[in-house]
């Protein structure tokens, strides 16, 4: 019989949020680097925000330490505007890794409820190919391409839907190129002056 999993964080929500991030699901705890999203040493997610907001690859690592300081991710949440959760809050892990491949989604995040605690988020922001599944189903909308955006309708408001690159190095393109769609999207969103 296959074991279920809950997701074991609360959605990070600020106030002021003006971007919903969406991943699928965390990995395994045994691949956590701290009690964040994006906790996988190996998943370059956080190493993607410092290249972009500070020029600086592990500007959100903990030197000397395989570990993302979780104080630094979430005072940048907090200053930018950005939320973050998963397209999932409950999945079955069909092998034992962290692969979006081999994840059965069992209960889809309710992503209406989560922007009504966000009324001035503007955009969906979807950051692999399962968490875009679960959008364009959920939704019955369109797929962007992957570095750019659909202008979707969900509850009478309008949001940008961006597929983004993977932050997982699995993810076949370098770090630079992901930054350059990510710098793109954060500039549109006004997030980021270019």
């Amino acid at each position: 019989m296959s074991v279920t999993e809950k997701h074991p964080l609360e959605p990070f929500l600020p106030k002021n949020a003006k971007i919903l991030m969406l991943g699928s699901f965390p990995p395994q705890k045994k691949r956590w680097s701290m009690d964040f999203f994006y906790p996988n040493w190996q998943n370059d997610f956080w190493r993607l925000m410092g290249v972009i907001y500070h020029n600086d690859k592990h500007f959100f690592e903990i030197k000397g330490e395989k570990r993302f300081c979780k104080e630094r991710v979430i005072e940048f949440c907090n200053e930018k505007g950005i939320a973050i959760y998963d397209t999932a809050s409950e999945v079955i892990r069909l092998k034992d890794n962290a692969s979006d491949k081999f994840l059965e989604v069992v209960t889809p995040t309710d992503i209406q409820a989560l922007l009504e605690d966000i009324p001035h988020c503007t955009a969906i922001v979807t950051t692999g190919q399962k968490a875009t599944d679960v959008i364009t189903s959920t939704f019955n909308c369109q797929e962007p391409s992957v570095g750019n955006m659909e202008t979707i309708t969900i509850d009478n408001r309008n949001l940008h839907f961006w597929r983004m690159p993977s932050t997982s190095r699995a993810y076949p393109l370098p770090l630079d190129k992901k930054a350059e769609a990510y710098k793109k999207m954060f500039a549109s969103e006004e997030l980021l002056k270019l």
